[in-house]
């Protein structure tokens, strides 16, 4: 699976960059073997999780276990683990695939995340031979499960600010740890714990450690009573003098920061493939209930209010789901056949920007999905006895998961303006050259007069946006630039809009070149493009008033803004409901793969 460019496109890019929509990947693009992985996900959720549900939700016995076990035997704890130790080392494409598959319960998929993902991809990436001899097989199958340890009850989105203490004994044999670790997925049973302390209690010596549940001095907390995911184990992990063999050391002294951040950054668009997932699962609820529920003689989704819920919902999924696998398209295409695992997380780190886009959008697409469905589900929603209660619930830790969603809101415009200092994306120059464009009325993007045109050039005209915020907080904030948080998160929705709303019309006039049928995808393009562009024009106002306050300065950014941020005359309502026919015809989601 590869996409079709001559040149791949670098992390961040495409603000700069056009791109042909035959170069980008989609789900139309799956292979027969992403087919079959996706349909074993789901045939795994439907005859082993949902069955389960009311047993997984009270943590009753090994049942978390024991399904891992069995996500082992068929192989779908093992993709993305080399095949000498067991695993089948597949595209991320895939990864993201199952998980997708496993939002079906938010607490269970939780559990498969934290040992699939962020608790065993320490030792695949930073692991040495011995390590990944002795961990790997055993992870593959579910044999031991991981944990993720990394928070600390002061050192939640400051991660580098833990106080968890390692000392090398004096003959150099074994670390002893001290310290207490919050919010552990899975510590009610993990095996093995991928731990951070400070060596010698030095922030610049912030290492990560392997430590097993059988080492003397290894306890956990009761149960956290948690507002959703209550299928999933959380709990305290507290180390008392634990004396953890010197080779169990993970990486080097001081690689610690290194091995978090790049293991949370692969854990974002695994996450935001989850939101899609769980978004998906949520709209199916609230649909097939729409057309159940009688008031007034007929059915409730027969009501425009109803229909326009469900047609919001289904266009913002498209966009989040063509975001993501074209994401997902560039990663694996980067990584090509390599089987170097140091090769494979670069791979990943360049699309760092692209992986903070798909955590915040996946998150927040579900959310608003998921209160939507409460909502038409209107006081049944509010009942544990429905499946929208459960899933409202479990929606609202993904924006807390890998780095809140303002945390990431801050390293989307922050790691751009990083590599372009770097001299590592021309975002600056391409900055300067809009300052043309702000001048000058006449310099206009134009509308090409393909298929979704209109929409085109509107995204052109956000990324001339986000080019003018970003070079002008730039210079005017300096080094301080970081400090502006509001300003870098307005500039981060932006970014968010246009690349979502580029992604799906570049998705739409790819197949639409093939022959496929695009008129849903289409609509939901065109209603979706309209949304980011008006958000960004409120977004813009507030971001150029705390840029300058300058009279002149302002009149002039503003009379780019409007420009920036002119579009077709959309009708919204009409876009929602014909849609919405789409959705209740499928009772879902109207797009198959």
């Amino acid at each position: 699976m590869t996409a079709t460019a001559a040149k791949l496109q670098k992390g961040g890019a495409f603000l700069m960059e056009d791109v042909a929509p035959d170069t980008i990947f989609s789900p139309e693009d799956f292979s027969d073997e992403l087919k079959m992985i996706a349909q074993t996900t789901k045939d795994f959720c439907e005859n082993e999780i949902v069955p389960n549900i009311e047993k997984l939700e009270k943590l009753e016995g090994t049942l978390n276990e024991d399904l891992l076990r069995k996500l082992g035997d068929i192989g779908l704890l093992g993709i993305e683990i080399p095949e000498e130790y067991g695993g089948t080392d597949l595209p991320k494409t895939a990864a993201m695939l199952v998980a997708e598959g496993m939002a079906v319960l938010g607490g269970f998929s939780t559990t498969y995340g934290a040992h699939q993902s962020i608790g065993s991809l320490p030792t695949v990436y930073f692991g040495n031979a011995a390590q990944k001899e002795k961990y790997l097989p055993k992870l593959n199958t579910a044999e031991i499960i991981a944990a993720y340890a990394l928070t600390e009850p002061n050192a939640g989105s400051d991660a580098l600010g833990g106080q968890c203490k390692a000392v090398l004994s004096d003959d150099g044999t074994y670390y002893t740890l001290d310290g207490t670790k919050m919010w552990i997925t899975n510590a009610g049973f993990a095996d093995l714990f991928t731990v951070f302390a400070r060596v010698d209690g030095q922030k610049e010596k912030f290492s990560a450690f392997l430590v097993e549940r059988g080492m003397a001095g290894v306890s956990t907390g009761a149960e956290e009573k948690k507002m959703g995911i209550k299928s999933s184990s959380t709990r305290m992990l507290i180390l008392d003098k634990v004396k953890v063999p010197a080779e169990n050391l993970l990486g080097d002294v001081g690689q610690g920061a290194k091995i978090a951040f790049n293991i949370l950054n692969t854990g974002r668009f695994k996450l935001g493939a989850g939101g899609l997932g769980g978004a998906k699962n949520a709209l199916a609820i609230a649909t097939k209930y729409s057309q159940e529920r009688k008031q007034f003689g007929q059915a409730i989704s027969n009501f425009g209010m109803m229909q326009e819920k469900l047609g919001e919902m289904a266009a913002r999924i498209f966009a989040c789901e063509s975001v993501i696998y074209r994401t997902a398209g560039l990663i694996d295409e980067a990584i090509s056949d390599s089987k170097d695992g140091a090769f494979k997380l670069k791979c990943i780190e360049e699309y760092a920007v692209e992986c903070s886009i798909i955590k915040v959008l996946g998150s927040e697409v579900l959310s608003y999905v998921v209160d939507e469905g409460v909502q038409i589900h209107g006081g049944y929603g509010f009942s544990a006895e429905y499946a929208i209660e459960r899933a409202y619930r479990d929606a609202r830790i993904m924006r807390l998961y890998e780095g809140t969603n303002e945390i990431n809101r801050m390293l989307i415009p922050g790691m751009l303006l990083k590599r372009a200092m770097k001299g590592e994306l021309p975002l600056m120059q391409a900055a300067q050259g809009v300052q043309k464009k702000v001048m000058d009325p006449s310099l206009e993007e134009q509308n090409d007069g393909g298929l979704l045109g209109e929409e085109l050039r509107a995204v052109k005209n956000l990324k001339n946006l986000v080019l003018m915020l970003a070079g002008t907080a730039a210079m005017k904030f300096g080094a301080k630039v970081d400090t502006e948080q509001e300003t870098m998160a307005r500039i981060a929705d932006i970014i968010i809009g246009l690349y979502a709303s580029e992604s799906a019309i570049l998705r739409v006039r790819k197949l639409k070149e093939r022959g496929v049928d695009t008129a849903i995808m289409e609509q939901m393009t065109k209603l979706y493009t309209h949304n980011a562009v008006e958000e960004a024009a409120v977004a813009g106002r507030q971001a150029v008033c705390r840029l300058t306050e300058d009279e002149q300065e302002i009149a002039v950014y503003m009379g780019a803004l409007k420009r920036f941020t002119r579009h077709a005359t959309v009708n919204t309502i009409g876009l929602r409901r014909s849609i919405a026919q789409s959705v209740l015809e499928a009772t879902g989601y109207p797009v198959t793969m």
